[in-house]
This record gives C-alpha cells, structure tokens and sequence, in this order.
C-alpha cells in the first residue's frame, strides 16, 4: 500500500498517554503545561484492546514496527500487559513484529526486567546531556541525570538493545554536551543520536537560530573522533548513520556508531513510511500535521475490521504530507501557519 508519492506503510508509532512527568522546554514547557493543564480524559483513551485491534489491522497492511511512545509511555498503567499483546502479533508473512518503546529513562531501572518479560525488543532513550546541570534545567523538574544513566544501564542489563539514546540539541542550550555525549557512549554498544530541534506544535518557542545543523555536529565530533560514513539499515530510515573509525579510517564495530536526524536542514520526507496514532485514536500522516483522522469513533460504533483496514487504506494512498520539505518557503509568521499538533500528544 502506498501514498500519493509512493512511500509504503512500514511504521507505526502509538502514544500510549499524553501526560510525562518531565517538562521539557522543547516539548512540554512548564509555562504551558501547568497544574491547571486539561489532560485527556481515561474514557477518551484507546483501551488496550482497542489499540491492539487497531495495530492487527495496520500489520495486515504493511506495518513491520510498532514503536511505544508519549508522553512518558511508562506512565501509562500496566504498559507491559499492551506489550503482551502487541508482541503476539504476527505480520503476514508469519513474522514477529519490530517492537520498541521510547522513555525519558525515569522510570527504566524499575520496569527494565518486565518490558523485557513481556515482549520489548528495544528502547530508545531521551537524553539531552550529561552535565546534571543542563539536564535538570532541560527537563524542567530538577531530575537527575544519574537516574537516567542507571535506567539505561538497566535496560542493556536486560537485553532491550541495542540502546538508541537520542538528544536534542539546542544550541544555546545544550550544544556544549555534544562531544561528552559522543565519548560517553562511544564503544558502549548503544547508538547516540543528535536531533535537529524542531518546531513540532506551537508551544515550544521554536526558533530557527537555535537550531545547530547536523552537519555542525558532525564536524564538532569528527575534530576529534574520526568518523566514517554509513549506508542507511532499513529504508525510511530517519538517522544518517556515522561509524567511529579505526587508526586505519575503517569503521570499527567496537567503537558503534553515532547517527543524526536532520528534519529541519535535510528533510527526509521522500521515503517517509510512518503513520501516528494518538493515544484517543486519531491517526496522524505526518510529525507536524495539524489535524488526524479519527478511527476510536469507527471501532467504537461497531465498525469491523474490514471497514478500519478500508478506512485506513483510504487515509494512507491519500497522503501526500512533506512538511519538512516546504518549510522554507512558509510564511514566517507563525500566525498565518496552520497549527500543529504537540509532539507530547503524537509522540516522536
């Protein structure tokens, strides 16, 4: 099955809540996301059965991965009876699912042992420094960096590998933990990736000047670690992958490798091959949509499989979403753009 530009369905990324318990300026600053901020309502959420229904449905139609993500995905009570679930579906081809979860790392060190148990093939890890400082300051809810740190070494302890750590990078912000970041994780056996800061929803002051190109961050590191490049594993692949070279200028496999994700300089639309289900069960074609499409409504009214797996064809060979691609030539004031949805309620 394939969109209006030929891009197939390959990956699916599902918010299980849109409550983190960080309050990351780039994501949910404090300012907007108070004490007073209206969450949505349990009823409104997909149920777990509901959202393994909906993703059966999607892996008939191609969907080869599944990623868990937020919010806080944690924070969602007994995510690992989902995981259950979800780890028992099979594509039609007979094959196990690609099935992975993205944290804040705060609540890894005690679940590490029973995401694994129940079915999680991998992680990724949200994590933009290593100064206690700056971390403190990025999350916004003064926690610390070490407990990050023991959920990671929790989660490699468990075998949820290999580990993506990836990290955001502000330039006036955090840009300075780039090479201890890089020296930290090299030769560990888990993937550091720099993110281009994006301007996913409204709420985050997003400005252009504080984005620090990949192609910087690539240079910082190569001043010091020799890197080589790498082929993309998988196509739609949003990283460009960098291996730390041998004394010989050959990638070394003991060393691993870094990868960066350009969305902002180097937009990747072409081959996009992703789908968003918010945790209500509105289904999103792009990070920076500004409206889903609502599939709750047509499960919960009786709808059969037949008629989401239609709904859902539908949807996807109407997709022509390349957001990343024109942005450049957008209107600069923001107020005559269309507004997007928060990447705390879509998921990264």
């Amino acid at each position: 099955m394939f969109d209006q530009r030929g891009r197939p369905l390959r990956d699916l990324r599902i918010s299980v809540t849109d409550r983190c318990n960080f309050r990351c300026n780039y994501c949910m600053p404090k300012e907007v996301f108070d004490k007073d901020y209206q969450y949505l309502p349990h009823k409104a959420l997909l149920s777990f059965e509901e959202i393994t229904r909906i993703s059966k449905v999607f892996v008939s139609q191609g969907v080869q991965k599944i990623r868990l993500t937020g919010g806080e995905p944690l924070l969602r009570k007994d995510v690992e009876g989902l995981i259950e679930q979800l780890a028992a579906l099979r594509t039609p081809d007979g094959e196990m699912l690609d099935l992975t979860l993205t944290t804040n790392g705060s609540l890894l060190a005690r679940k590490a042992q029973s995401l694994k148990a129940a079915g999680l093939q991998r992680v990724t890890v949200s994590l933009d420094g290593l100064d206690d400082a700056v971390f403190r300051s990025m999350n916004d809810v003064d926690f610390p960096v070490a407990d990050v740190l023991e959920g990671i070494e929790a989660a490699h302890a468990a075998g949820l590998g290999p580990i993506k750590i990836n990290m955001v990078v502000k330039r006036s912000t955090n840009a300075h933990e780039i090479l201890p970041m890089a020296r930290h994780f090299r030769g560990t056996g888990m993937v550091l990736r720099f993110i281009e800061y994006m301007d996913v929803g409204h709420t985050n002051g997003w400005r252009m000047n504080e984005v620090l190109p990949s192609s910087e961050v690539i240079k910082l590191i190569q001043a010091e670690l020799p890197l080589v490049p790498l082929e993309p594993s998988s196509p739609g692949e949003t990283a460009q992958r960098w291996a730390y070279a041998n004394a010989a200028g050959q990638p070394d496999p003991a060393l691993g490798e870094i990868g960066v994700i350009s969305s902002v300089t180097q937009a990747f639309c072409g081959d996009c091959n992703r789908a968003r289900l918010s945790t209500e069960g509105k289904l999103f074609l792009c990070l920076f949509a500004s409206g889903g499409h609502d599939l709750r409504t047509l499960i919960r009214s009786g709808g059969t499989d037949t008629e989401l797996a239609s709904a859902i064809g539908q949807i996807w060979q109407a997709r022509s979403d390349n957001y990343s691609e024109v942005r450049g030539a957008l209107p600069a004031d923001k107020g005559t753009v269309m507004r997007r949805v928060e990447m705390s309620y879509i998921g990264g």
